[in-house]
């Protein structure tokens, strides 16, 4: 039998005992350094090539100063808008956010492979999203598959992974139906789809339809399978755009585009039912201009949501209370002009935010304890950002 990870580690722990006891007493041998905490974080920055960019961004953040350096650029991938890293950060993963492609009405995916030293790119193949405006893209946690949203197509396809980290064709296609109130919900707008963390349940935000729906997930056949309570529904005309759990996996967040607010939801992991426990405004109170919201994140301690606001240009910071309850800590808006995106690195020491109309990134330090951001640095000058993905720290 092969000996697992877990095994050798044991192995070596009784090995290392025997031997001390062999050697009567002699001191044991000093444990092996450990590798230092890195001075960097690469990542890669999604932007419309429509909008004046040249594809796909590398750079660098700076973890002592929170300084911003690019580093290089994969041209002629055409309207990157969304990125993914699997696990490993062997393979990216980028949509091309089209509404025609190879004659169809849909959109494509891109796989690259990833240099492990210069961490550059190499395109590996392209296939069709089976909807127009491709949006967002999750991984299953085996690997195994690549969950694509279509917005203009209101739909959910499955594409599998092929050794070598290439697309296959998709193996699943789930169509919405419906609308909503508001003037931009005609018609269903697939646009997050993410897995819990059991990888049993996918959760789908439908902005057009106003509802997260709910699927069981086949991880071996990469199947969507309508869940006994199929969806949540939201507030008419809110316009749900995307959702994160909280790392306990019993709370769920979602931001509503349309209406500017954050829902906080319970989840239960066994049934993938969400029950609404908050709903607030991610604006100022007595704003009165037109917002919209973006992205949202939790802190890798659990502790503060955040979320963007695409008119008062602002990012909304709320403390999470035991229960999931939400507590407003400010709106950080310095240097902020339609953030569509943002990233916290993984130390959870910088947020990174992408500037879609001021064409930069911006990075803000986090105070751990409240939660709060601070600008630093300058501004990091990259065409039509939209997405922000950092790649795992070089081993």
């Amino acid at each position: 039998m092969a000996m697992t990870r877990r095994d050798f580690i044991h192995f070596s722990g009784l090995a290392t005992l025997g031997l001390a006891l062999a050697c009567d007493g002699e001191e044991a041998p000093a444990p092996e350094p450990q590798p230092s905490a890195p001075s960097a974080l690469w990542f890669y920055v999604g932007t419309y090539t429509s909008g004046g960019s040249e594809g796909i961004y590398l750079c660098k953040l700076d973890l002592a100063t929170g300084g911003l350096e690019r580093v290089g650029v994969t041209p002629g991938v055409v309207d990157p808008s969304y990125l993914l890293l699997d696990a490993k950060g062997q393979h990216l993963y980028a949509v091309n956010e089209l509404v025609e492609f190879e004659g169809q009405p849909s959109g494509a995916v891109s796989a690259f492979s990833i240099h492990p030293q210069s961490r550059a790119l190499t395109f590996i193949n392209q296939r069709a999203s089976r909807g127009g405006a491709p949006c967002h893209l999750e991984l299953d946690a085996q690997n195994a598959f690549l969950l694509v949203s279509n917005y203009v197509g209101g739909n959910v396809a499955v594409l599998p992974l092929q050794t070598g980290g290439g697309l296959g064709t998709a193996v699943e296609l789930q169509q919405h139906e419906g609308s909503g109130p508001h003037p931009n919900q005609t018609s269903p707008h697939a646009h997050q789809a993410r897995l819990d963390a059991a990888n049993r349940h996918v959760l789908v935000s439908d902005l057009g339809t106003d509802k997260i729906m709910v699927y069981r997930f086949d991880a071996a056949r990469g199947a969507l399978t309508p869940a006994p309570t199929p969806f949540f529904a939201t507030a008419p005309g809110a316009g749900p755009r995307h959702l994160t759990f909280h790392p306990n996996g019993r709370v769920v967040f979602s931001i509503n585009e349309l209406n500017s607010t954050v829902t906080a939801l319970a989840y239960d992991p066994e049934l993938g039912t969400l029950k609404e426990l908050q709903t607030l405004s991610t604006l100022p109170e007595g704003f009165t201009g037109q917002s919209y919201c973006a992205d949202i994140h939790v802190s890798p301690d659990g502790r503060f949501l955040y979320g963007s606001n695409r008119g008062h240009d602002s990012l909304v910071v709320f403390a999470i209370g035991p229960d999931g309850a939400l507590t407003l800590v400010e709106h950080a808006t310095g240097g902020i002009h339609w953030p569509r995106n943002f990233a916290l690195d993984p130390t959870g020491a910088f947020l990174l935010v992408a500037n879609q109309r001021g064409n930069d990134i911006l990075a803000l330090r986090r105070d751990e304890r409240t939660g709060r951001l601070t600008p630093v640095g300058q501004p990091l000058a990259i065409p039509a950002p939209t997405c922000l993905a950092f790649a795992p720290a070089a081993s």
